[in-house]
């Protein structure tokens, strides 16, 4: 109780940076899952083909994301270390570096389109869908590489709710434009499937621009303004130390999810609808824990700039208590309605069962997983970029891709009572969970990530 008492502040100040950023994820979870139910008036191939853009789309946005982790370790140490200027800088830089990243994945998106569905797992059913959706949706790489960047950057001071307004509006905008354009109301043409794609991109645009402005204004830190590039050597070696780690983890996470979702389609369209629609829920899990560690990532980093050691601890405990907190309540918030989700999504009998039998596996893992998010994050926050890089090939890179085919396909016919065509790719989740949960806690417990250093 006593410790309790003594971190009272830092609970305060944690929750001040956290409720905003878990109020974003929950509400761009739950109008993500409408986007997904008003596709799924199209049939569940529909459901399937959207499905299947999502790994590839990671992947292509890779490299944004990964200079997005640096920029915020940077801005947050620059930020404690009171180097105002440092911190503006970084983010010219960086931004420089989102326009190139999002040019080359535009074009490699636009023209590589139904390859890389072909790659996912697409079949017959799917692929043509895929591809206009997937075609449609990368030309909007620059404006979300611009709006990712310039949240990265508020995230590291602490600004969470530049972030919730950003992706709040944008979502708003496509769920409109949704409703326009994929069932062809009030006039505008039916598009089916390349309608929700079209959507995305509007959204997509209002974000990057809604940044842009909070990044520009004269009340910003920043007080950006666009300039002709000027790098400097400490900027980009502390940029390309977080962010090449963050690359390589990135890259591991995506192969697995890759290889993971090419399993799973192998079990055809109703099996991966099911797959889809209980991925979309289970975000709520994800974005729930990355909330809370933008907290750690913020305080973590900003502790460790001006020398606080002892602070960044005790900030990586605070996030992990309210994160547990969170967990509970959302466990007892999913399970009673787990087949009432999976009807919102689609009145195919097959597939709400098939989602309801996975529900039952996820919910419970909901737990482990927010651990694991928070813990990675702070490390993230840290620096220590290297070793989340290392579970996460461990557990998405070799162990779920594994369990999954195993559960699925050997051990499907074995174990009939367990429904494991629905159930297994969440056991795999929730293992791959546990595993990582323990991991990033050991190295919390280690101490190792407060000396690493960023220049």
């Amino acid at each position: 109780m006593r410790g309790i008492r003594e971190d009272r502040p830092l609970y305060r100040k944690a929750l001040a940076i956290s409720w905003p950023a878990v109020l974003e994820g929950l509400l761009v979870s739950v109008i993500s899952s409408a986007d997904t139910i008003m596709v799924g008036t199209l049939g569940p191939a529909a459901i399937a083909a959207v499905g299947l853009t999502m790994q590839p789309r990671m992947i292509l946005l890779i490299l944004a994301q990964s200079l997005n982790v640096g920029t915020t370790a940077l801005i947050a140490r620059r930020r404690g270390a009171g180097d105002e200027a440092g911190l503006r800088s970084c983010l010219q830089q960086a931004m420089w570096l989102s326009v190139i990243i999002g040019l080359v994945t535009t074009l490699l998106g636009f023209f590589l389109a139904r390859p890389l569905m072909s790659v996912a797992g697409a079949n017959a059913d799917t692929l043509d869908m895929a591809s206009d959706y997937f075609r449609i949706v990368s030309l909007g790489f620059i404006p979300n590489s611009i709006q990712l960047c310039i949240c990265a950057a508020f995230r590291g001071l602490g600004k969470t709710r530049v972030t919730l307004v950003t992706h709040l509006l944008s979502n708003v905008v496509n769920i409109i434009f949704n409703f326009l354009l994929i069932g062809g109301n009030l006039g505008f043409p039916r598009l089916g499937v390349s309608g929700a794609a079209l959507a995305t991109v509007i959204g997509i645009t209002t974000a990057g621009l809604v940044s842009f402005w909070f990044a520009s204004s004269a009340a910003s830190p920043f007080r950006y303004r666009v300039r002709r590039p000027s790098f400097d050597r400490d900027t980009l070696r502390g940029l390309a130390k977080v962010g090449g780690s963050s690359a390589a983890e990135a890259g591991f996470l995506r192969g697995g999810f890759l290889i993971t979702t090419r399993i799973i389609a192998g079990l055809g369209t109703a099996a991966f609808a099911a797959f889809h629609i209980v991925t979309q829920v289970s975000a709520l899990s994800f974005t729930l824990g990355d909330g809370v560690a933008s907290a750690g990532v913020a305080m973590v980093g900003q502790s460790l700039g001006a020398g606080r050691k002892d602070r960044a601890a005790r900030y990586i405990r605070v996030t992990r208590h309210i994160s547990i907190v969170a967990s509970l309540l959302l466990i007892t918030l999913l399970l009673p309605f787990r087949r009432d989700l999976a009807a919102l999504f689609t009145v195919d009998e097959t597939v709400i069962r098939d989602a309801s039998l996975g529900f039952l596996v996820v919910i419970p893992s909901l737990l482990p997983q927010n651990g694991r998010v928070v813990y990675a994050g702070c490390l993230r926050g840290a620096g220590d970029v290297r070793y989340v890089a290392y579970t996460s090939l461990v557990g998405v890179g070799i162990l779920r891709p594994v369990l999954t085919w195993l559960l699925c396909f050997p051990l499907f016919p074995v174990f009939p009572f367990l429904h494991l065509e629905a159930t297994g790719p969440w056991f795999a989740f929730l293992i791959d969970a546990i595993v990582r949960n323990k991991l990033l806690a050991n190295r919390v417990r280690s101490g190792a990530w407060a000396d690493i250093r960023l220049h």
